[in-house]
């Protein structure tokens, strides 16, 4: 035992020495680690929040996607549908424009003046026939335009409210409003027919 109290001082001081040293390096690699790891759970946070990231841009990109691709399919066939009835509509118009361009020009080569006598009788008969086929083909068309017309559309004849409810009078209403119609080209007939019967007697 007195061979232990006998060591020399030096050299346990060499020993703590080398044993703090030893520790001190740990220390210094433990706090090297940590910072290490440190560093990396800083780099894994921004990398969870990238991630993070593109994960809500993907899913607003799919819901965004889904929820047009389901309004732009509906309003295709919606859309679809106008284009067709539009294109109904419009075959209907030239029809109608076609019609009234042919009874306009009827009408204007209507010239009294230019029938002899011989002639008035069945004239007057095609002229009124003209007139009445080119009223009967616009009213038609008033009623056409105006069932199948929206309510806004600005798509009209004139005197619409003369003739919107045209279809639903009587044949009384008809007969009465087919003499008054007519009137003028009867007094012009009968002028006409006491012209002819007047040059008829001359002769």
């Amino acid at each position: 035992m007195a061979a232990d109290y006998n060591k020399d001082p030096d050299q346990e001081l060499d020993l703590d020495d080398d044993v703090s040293g030893e520790l001190g390096e740990k220390v210094q690699q433990v706090r090297a680690e940590l910072e290490s790891l440190k560093q990396k759970q800083e780099e894994i946070e921004r990398e969870k929040q990238r991630l993070e990231e593109l994960k809500r841009r993907q899913d607003e990109l799919d819901a965004g996607r889904a929820e047009m691709l389901d309004k732009l399919t509906r309003a295709l066939v919606v859309v679809q549908r106008e284009v067709e009835e539009t294109q109904k509509r419009l075959e209907q118009l030239h029809t109608i424009y076609n019609s009234f361009t042919q009874h306009l020009r009827q009408l204007e080569a209507i010239n009294a003046r230019m029938w002899n006598s011989n002639e008035l009788p069945r004239e007057l008969s095609k002229a009124i026939s003209s007139v009445e086929d080119a009223r009967a083909e616009f009213i038609k068309a008033q009623a056409k335009i105006s069932a199948d017309a929206p309510a806004d559309s600005p798509a009209s004849f004139p005197m619409e409210g003369d003739y919107a409810m045209y279809e639903d009078r009587g044949f009384g209403y008809w007969l009465k409003s087919g003499f008054a119609f007519t009137l003028p080209i009867q007094l012009l007939a009968a002028v006409a027919l006491l012209i002819w019967i007047w040059l008829s007697v001359a002769k």
